[in-house]
C-alpha cells in the first residue's frame, strides 16, 4: 500500500514538472510590429462631447502596435471643403440618409450624421497632401534631425538590426545592405498604418424619428392599398419604438497604409539620405518638397455600442459614456483588423501548452476564431525574415479573455474533465486548442 502511494505521488511530482517545463513564460519576447498614427476627425458638436473627446483622448494606446505618433493628431473636416467638381470626377454620392438627418429640424440633430461624411475619403486625402503625413512617417522612421540627417536608431530598435551595420551598408551599397534594407523595409517601414477616427454620442430617439419620417416618406411614394399600409405602419411603429430607447455611440474608422517598395527605398537612399553631422541644404530641401512618398487607402469599419442610464448603475454617466466609448473605439479596430488582413497583427504564445495568448475580447474574440502558427526565420540566400506556417489553433469558447477597458475579470472554473480539481481561476490570457507543438514566442495570426 504504502509503495502504491510513493508510485502515485511520483506520478504526480512527474506530471507537473514535466507541465512546467512545456509551460515556459518567456514574456518579453521580441517580435516585430505594425506601426501606427492615430488622427481624431473633430466633429461639430454633439451630445457629451467632451466627455467623449476626453474618453478617445485618454484611452490606452493599441498595444499590438508600435506608437508612431507625429505631432498633429487632429484636424477638422470642415477646413478641407469639397467641391463639386472633386465629387463629379472622383464618383463621390451624397448618403440620402445622412441628409435626411442633417437636416431634421430640431437643434438637438446637430451633428448626429455631418453633411460631409460621403466626403470624408476625398476630405482626409486633401489633410494627407497638405501637411504631408507620408513625409512625416518616414521622418520619424529615420530620426530625421533639424538639418534633414537621418540615422537607424529606431529601425534597429524595432527590427533588432544593428544600427552601424545598417547604416555602413547604406553608403557602400554592398549586397548585405540591401538585404537588410530591403527587409527593413518589408517587415517595419511597408506595415505603416494611420488610422483616421471620428467619434459621435447620438440620441437614439432622434435619429429613429429621422429614420421614421424618412421611410414613411418613402412608402407613400409607393401608393399600396390601405390594408397594406396598415401592416407597413404597424411594422415602421414597432421597428421606431424599439429603437428609441438610450443613446448610442458611433465609431467610424478610416484605415491608411504608407507606400513603400523597392523603388521609393533606393529613391530615398539615393536621394534624399544624409548622414549625421553632414550638411546638404538641396537634399534637405528636396526631402521636404517631394511627393514620393504617399498613403494608400486601405479601407474603413463602423462601430455602434448601445448607452444605457440605469438607476441601478452605480458609475456615473460621464463614466459610463467613457467605457461606452473606448470599448467602441477599440470595437472598431478589431474590426479592421478582422477585414484586412495587411492590418492584422502578429502576437506571441505567452505560453506553449497549454497554448496561450495575451489576447482577448478586445480584439474581438468570442470563441471559436482560427489563428494560424507561424515561425520566425532569416532566409540564409536572400537575408530576408520568413515566417513558416506550423499549424492552425482554436479559440477556446470557455476560456477567452475579457481584456476590455474597464472590464472586471471574472474567476472562472476549469471544464469538469480537467486533471485539476475544478480550482477558480482568474482569466488573465485566452487558451487555444490545437495541439501540443508549439512553444513560447512563436507567433499567431488570426485567419478568415
Amino acid at each position: 500500500m504504502r509503495s502504491k502511494l510513493l508510485m502515485l505521488m511520483l506520478i504526480i511530482i512527474s506530471t507537473f514538472v514535466s507541465y512546467g517545463q512545456k509551460n515556459t513564460i518567456q514574456p518579453d519576447v521580441k517580435y516585430r510590429r505594425s506601426s501606427l498614427h492615430l488622427i481624431l476627425l473633430e466633429s461639430d458638436d454633439f451630445p457629451r462631447k467632451a466627455t467623449v473627446i476626453d474618453a478617445y483622448n485618454n484611452a490606452p494606446f493599441p498595444d499590438k502596435y508600435n506608437n508612431h505618433s507625429l505631432i498633429s493628431k487632429s484636424f477638422a473636416p470642415n477646413n478641407y471643403p469639397i467641391s463639386d467638381d472633386e465629387r463629379t470626377a472622383s464618383g463621390v454620392k451624397k448618403n440620402a440618409l445622412g441628409g435626411a438627418l442633417s437636416n431634421a429640424e430640431s437643434s438637438a440633430t446637430a451633428g448626429i450624421v455631418d453633411k460631409n461624411e460621403s466626403d470624408m475619403p476625398l476630405i482626409i486625402q486633401k489633410y494627407i497632401t497638405d501637411k504631408k503625413i507620408a513625409n512625416q512617417l518616414v521622418a520619424k522612421w529615420f530620426d530625421r534631425a533639424d538639418d534633414g540627417s537621418f540615422d537607424m536608431n529606431m529601425i534597429s530598435e524595432r527590427g533588432q538590426y544593428n544600427a552601424t551595420e545598417m547604416e555602413a551598408n547604406i553608403a557602400k551599397g554592398s549586397t548585405r545592405g540591401v538585404s537588410l534594407l530591403s527587409d527593413a523595409g518589408e517587415e517595419l517601414i511597408k506595415n505603416t498604418f494611420v488610422v483616421f477616427t471620428k467619434l459621435k454620442f447620438v440620441n437614439n430617439e432622434i435619429v429613429a424619428k429621422a429614420i421614421k419620417d424618412a421611410v414613411e416618406e418613402e412608402v407613400k411614394k409607393k401608393s399600396l392599398p390601405s390594408f397594406m399600409m396598415k401592416g407597413v405602419q404597424k411594422g415602421i411603429d414597432a421597428a421606431y419604438n424599439k429603437g428609441k430607447e438610450g443613446y448610442s455611440v458611433w465609431t467610424s474608422a478610416y484605415l491608411y497604409r504608407l507606400k513603400w517598395n523597392d523603388s521609393i527605398s533606393s529613391i530615398f537612399y539615393n536621394n534624399y539620405w544624409i548622414n549625421k553631422g553632414k550638411m546638404d541644404m538641396q537634399r534637405k530641401s528636396m526631402f521636404d518638397t517631394t511627393g514620393l512618398f504617399q498613403l494608400e487607402s486601405v479601407g474603413e469599419a463602423n462601430a455602434t455600442s448601445l448607452v444605457i442610464f440605469s438607476l441601478k448603475e452605480t458609475r456615473t454617466e460621464d463614466q459610463i459614456v467613457n467605457i461606452a466609448t473606448t470599448r467602441n473605439v477599440d470595437a472598431v479596430f478589431a474590426k479592421l483588423q478582422k477585414k484586412y488582413d495587411v492590418f492584422k497583427p502578429k502576437v506571441p504564445l505567452y505560453t506553449g501548452y497549454p497554448i496561450t495568448a495575451k489576447i482577448g475580447m478586445k480584439e474581438g474574440l468570442e470563441g471559436g476564431e482560427m489563428f494560424e502558427v507561424l515561425e520566425q526565420s532569416i532566409n540564409e540566400k536572400t537575408g530576408l525574415t520568413e515566417y513558416k506556417s506550423k499549424g492552425k489553433i482554436e479559440v477556446d469558447k470557455k476560456l477567452v479573455w475579457d481584456n476590455r477597458y474597464a472590464a472586471i475579470d471574472t474567476p472562472q472554473k476549469t471544464d469538469s474533465t480537467n486533471s485539476v480539481a475544478n480550482p477558480a481561476i482568474t482569466i488573465d490570457r485566452t487558451t487555444f486548442s490545437g495541439g501540443k507543438k508549439y512553444y513560447s514566442g512563436m507567433l499567431i495570426r488570426q485567419i478568415k
